[in-house]
């Protein structure tokens, strides 16, 4: 992103709270502002022209979540829908939202931010950047600020520089950039990658196309199931209120959960066996599992799709699409030259290849003039930095829904406002305690809990955490559930004047 020096005549505007996106997480930060710290003024920037963020800017044919709707939708608003709902129903139920709790005259669309500083004498940040419409100038001042602006770069996906790709004659895309102009119909097309992305896009494209192969270098995991909730179906039936059946069932989605992600960790091998039968029971008993389904991690050390009706596996038993496990040599003209010696021809390319991740948004951070180097800090809960005053971000989870993290994160900052508020506190920021001095730091996660490409790809930007549990993002809703709730605002940790 090209950073733009604002005029110095911009105009300040000033809030209590800034929020930086409006996404799933800044909409859902918005709403609990109203809610719990009614008395603070604040502002939603967003970068894009709308609402949404992955959801407004991801255009690729059958877009869809990757998680049931019943804990990605908010906890405050009910999901009516089939558990797995594409990019139109999601954007509507946020769109309800923010229509439901008067919150668009909060949000100013097309607003860039390039740099963020503090000052400990004025006790507040000073946000600079530029509309994206007109290039004016915008300035805003605030005392606190909320980072939920995601965790990965809008303008570009991640594409490996493989040799020989500017010999290719077709198309190579990128789902994250999908042209409107593609036409891919009765074309021959190749989709590298085995992810989430993948998943969705094959069985939206393959019914139109002369056939789509899937070109992976190793297998993923991958739940196929039907796109419905038995027992939200079954409380409707006996119309119970819409309130009461969201909440039992992300109850019950939860326990399930919670049930299967610590079976991955004590049952690894039999948790593989049951993910593998859900796919063999769509390919059949001759097809080769081993090769192109069985990945070479245990399950849950990298994000796991739900593929409804397990469309993905009926479009491969069609005969319309198929895999290909191998690594690429090379592109030719006709299509893609794999290790193994096999040319695979191809009209279009899709790189389905995964993202580039954004700390923070990729704004320039400074503190009473330093600039800020994340990797230097150290994480409190995954949410606030040590030697970064007045500021949250909004990391959610991989195990289970990102939203569940936007809740709770919201209930603790609003709490935090309001507990600043009671005690005339101006400034905070986490701190480690005595104890903690010796405390060993490694890197932001565990790559042999959790290893997705694009964390290991960006590791040394991200902050360390700590071997103690508080000053780590866990990726246990589980146990945060109950901790964040709980957490003592005058602990140690904090530092308030």
């Amino acid at each position: 992103m090209d950073k733009i020096a604002p005029h110095a005549t911009a105009k300040t505007e000033h809030f209590d709270v800034v929020i930086v996106g409006a996404g799933i997480s800044g909409v859902g930060a918005a709403y609990h502002l109203t809610k719990q710290c009614p008395d603070k003024s604040f502002v939603v920037l967003e970068g894009l022209e709308s609402f949404g963020g992955t959801w407004w800017m991801h255009r690729y044919p059958g877009i869809r979540s990757d998680s049931d709707l019943y804990t990605f939708g908010y906890r405050f608003k009910p999901w009516t829908g089939a558990p797995i709902a594409g990019r139109d129903e999601i954007l509507k139920y946020m769109g309800e939202v923010i229509a439901e709790n008067d919150l668009a005259k909060h949000i100013r669309y097309r607003h860039r931010i390039h740099t963020a500083q503090w000052s400990s004498k004025d006790n507040q940040w000073t946000l600079e950047g530029e509309r994206s419409d007109t290039g004016e100038p915008v300035r805003f001042t605030a005392n606190f600020l909320w980072m939920c602006q995601g965790y990965y770069r809008h303008a570009e996906g991640y594409t490996p520089r493989w040799k020989g790709m500017e010999n290719f004659k077709g198309r190579i895309v990128h789902p994250q950039t999908w042209p409107e102009d593609l036409d891919y119909k009765n074309k021959t097309v190749i989709v590298i990658g085995s992810g989430a992305t993948t998943a969705t896009v094959v069985p939206a494209i393959a019914g139109d196309c002369k056939h789509v192969t899937v070109l992976q270098r190793s297998p993923t995991y991958f739940i196929p199931a039907r796109n419905a909730n038995e027992l939200a179906d079954q409380l409707r039936e006996l119309e119970i209120p819409e309130e009461w059946i969201h909440e039992i069932t992300r109850r019950q989605i939860l326990k399930n959960q919670d049930d299967f992600t610590r079976r991955s960790f004590q049952e690894p091998e039999a948790v593989k066996q049951d993910l593998l039968a859900g796919v063999r029971a769509y390919l059949g008993p001759d097809y080769d599992i081993e090769t192109h389904f069985t990945p070479r991690y245990r399950p849950w050390r990298q994000r796991i799709a739900f593929v409804p009706e397990g469309d993905l596996f009926q479009g491969i038993a069609s005969g319309k699409a198929s895999i290909v496990t191998d690594e690429i040599e090379s592109f030719t003209g006709k299509g893609i030259l794999t290790k193994s010696g096999k040319e695979l021809e191809a009209d279009i390319v899709i790189t389905a290849t995964g993202f580039n991740l954004s700390v923070l948004g990729d704004i320039a951070f400074t503190v009473d003039g330093k600039p800020v180097d994340y990797a230097q800090t150290v994480t409190y809960r995954g949410m606030m930095f040590t030697g970064v005053p007045n500021m949250v971000w909004i990391f959610g989870y991989f195990r289970a829904s990102w939203t569940l993290r936007v809740d709770l994160i919201a209930d603790f900052v609003c709490r935090l406002l309001n507990h600043m508020t009671k005690t005339g506190k101006k400034k905070v920021e986490v701190a480690l305690r005595p104890e903690d001095r010796d405390m060993k730091l490694l890197p932001w996660i565990d790559e042999e809990n959790f290893n997705p490409g694009y964390m290991m790809r960006s590791m040394h930007l991200l902050p360390r955490r700590g071997e103690k549990h508080e000053w780590q993002h866990t990726q246990d809703y589980w146990r945060e559930k109950t901790e964040i709730p709980l957490t003592d605002l005058t602990g140690a940790e904090f530092r308030y004047s």
